[in-house]
């Protein structure tokens, strides 16, 4: 993916800038975890003298006031209280559910004052699923392996006080069972094979699949003809979901 023309869409925009109008002001320092490249680091040195950037791999890229570091999230090699701030924007929709809540724990560990989360806001994983062309097995789109709603950030940061809640952008875009069942059969060739993320299974890269068989042809129109049905009775939901966290005193 292109980042620099990403960075550049007006969703994508209106979804950074409203995370940076819901980050708490007068703190010293932040930490901004996924980084990926820097732009929402950079945004951060507007409001704070100390950014520090963490990703799996330590960041390359060099940016006044902002220090790079490699780190996991759900086991960060850090202190109690490290930062005032810790964003995590875009991130905990790809943590394995079963190391989720320990993620979460480990962001609310490591921030003196406040947290920022932002995850995608009531997604259907059902739509653009890939199918792994090396182990079979079928994956969710983006690699977003978890779903997310202001009841279960608030459950997953149990403990600290939710002050902020923010949403952004509009999504309609929904399917169904069956439809997602069709297009499993089919091999899933509309998925979101442009993704960085890997196979979730075998940690391959996912290969969009040929088109062209008389079967799979059948079953894709089907699927889009009953999501095409179901349209106009699907409501509209935020895109994004943004949430401040405050740590309440011990």
């Amino acid at each position: 993916m292109d980042l620099t023309k990403y960075r550049k869409r007006p969703e994508e925009q209106s979804r950074i800038n409203d995370l940076m109008r819901i980050v708490p002001k007068g703190r010293v320092s932040v930490l901004d975890i996924g980084a990926r490249d820097g732009y929402i680091s950079k945004k951060l040195t507007e409001h704070f003298s100390k950014v520090t950037a963490l990703d799996l791999e330590a960041p390359k890229f060099q940016i006044k006031n902002v220090s790079t570091i490699h780190g996991d999230v759900t086991c960060l090699d850090l202190a109690d209280s490290s930062f005032d701030v810790v964003l995590c924007a875009e991130v905990l929709e790809h943590i394995t559910p079963a190391h989720l809540l320990k993620a979460c724990q480990e962001i609310g560990r490591v921030a003196k004052y406040e947290v920022v989360i932002g995850v995608p806001y009531g997604q259907d994983l059902r739509l653009g699923r890939t199918t792994c062309l090396s182990c079979g097995q079928i994956n969710p789109p983006w690699g977003h392996v978890n779903c997310f709603d202001e009841n279960r950030l608030k459950h997953l940061f149990e403990g600290m006080d939710p002050i902020v809640t923010s949403f952004v952008g509009e999504r309609k875009e929904r399917t169904n069972d069956i439809s997602a069942f069709l297009m499993d059969l089919a091999g899933n060739p509309w998925g979101t094979y442009d993704q960085e993320e890997v196979c979730i299974n075998c940690g391959k890269a996912l290969i969009r699949p040929p088109e062209g068989a008389i079967l799979q042809r059948i079953l894709i129109s089907i699927a889009h003809r009953l999501n095409s049905i179901q349209k106009p009775f699907v409501s509209a939901t935020p895109k994004w979901i943004h949430m401040v966290f405050k740590k309440l005193p011990v």
